[in-house]
């Protein structure tokens, strides 16, 4: 919209540093490694502001001040209640100066609700950013790539900074301007299982100082989602149709074993690693007992126990 008149111009002051700055008269500063300076936009009649660093547009810097961390050449526009632009503001340039490289532990946690999840039932994973020093940590990222076997739901609002889900990569993006020596951020995301077994979801972070343990940079949480869907009848009378004791999802667990007794006890089949063939052969029909174990997350068994029915007369 052009601004015909030219009721309003943005200029910019130098307000704050971490540390100690050099200004020169042609809006020239230098910073520490790892500080930062607040630059202050002032404009008559502004209703909305915008932020550029080497002339790109930056994301989200919206408002009269803004944080620098990195160099480059920043500039703002403002606009009034009718949409209409100032002129772009003088530039400051802001570089970075030489020094002892700065180090920074960010750490990484991420873990799953404690409780029992079934197939198609939502839960949340927190992942938690800490700094464990000694620097202070600067434009920190935290990624979680989701695997197939979830369906994204929605992001909470993260304690500090922001975050934003890509469909397109099933990628969340946190990002955080800062986050100082001992400081923590927490993000919660809930999604969908849409497969039953071990799902293993990982979060990674990094940030622009030197990190002295990267080890604690990635996190996995590996939760286990019950689908086992044990049905009570099957017909094994050779028409392609449910033939075996077939167990749905039990492909999904690292291991499984199956006990079926008669009525007086006796074990009529036995196995580990079941893979749905059992078909009840030589025996009668009537009504059985399964013990079905299955190992999930952490080495943990879960055991299901009940009756199957074996009819073989059932024919369409």
């Amino acid at each position: 919209m052009i601004n015909r008149k030219k009721s309003f111009v943005s200029s910019l002051l130098l307000l704050s540093a971490t540390a100690g700055l050099a200004q020169s008269a042609d809006q020239t500063v230098t910073i520490p490694q790892g500080s930062s300076i607040r630059l202050q936009a002032n404009s008559v009649n502004a209703k909305s502001y915008q932020w550029f660093r080497n002339g790109d547009v930056i994301d989200q810097a919206t408002q009269s001040s803004y944080t620098v961390f990195l160099a480059g050449k920043y500039t703002v526009v403002s606009y009034n209640t009718e949409g209409c632009s100032s002129d772009i503001s003088p530039p400051v340039i802001v570089t970075v100066g030489t020094g002892t490289p700065l180090s920074a532990d960010v750490m990484v946690t991420k873990h799953s609700e404690f409780r029992a999840v079934t197939l198609k039932d939502a839960f949340e994973y927190t992942i938690q950013v800490k700094n464990n020093g000694v620097d202070a940590a600067t434009m920190v990222k935290v990624q979680d790539v989701l695997p197939n076997e979830l369906t994204f739901q929605e992001l909470a609002t993260p304690t500090l900074g922001l975050a934003h889900y890509n469909t397109a990569s099933r990628t969340v993006l946190w990002e955080m301007p800062k986050l100082d020596n001992g400081q923590s951020a927490d993000l919660k995301i809930k999604v969908i299982a849409t497969q039953a077994g071990v799902i293993r979801n990982t979060a990674t972070v990094s940030a622009n100082e030197i990190d002295p343990n990267p080890n604690n940079n990635s996190s996995s949480d590996s939760k286990a989602i019950t689908g086992i869907i044990i049905p009570n009848v099957f017909t094994p009378n050779g028409d392609g149709k449910n033939d075996t004791f077939e167990i749905p999802g039990l492909e999904y667990y690292e291991a499984n074993e199956i006990t079926i007794v008669n009525r007086w006890g006796s074990t009529v089949y036995y196995k580990k690693g079941y893979k749905n063939e059992w078909n009840g052969s030589d025996l009668n029909e009537g009504t059985y007992f399964y013990l079905l174990k299955v190992k999930s997350a952490n080495d943990k068994w879960e055991v299901y126990k009940g009756y199957i029915t074996l009819i073989r007369a059932f024919k369409k």
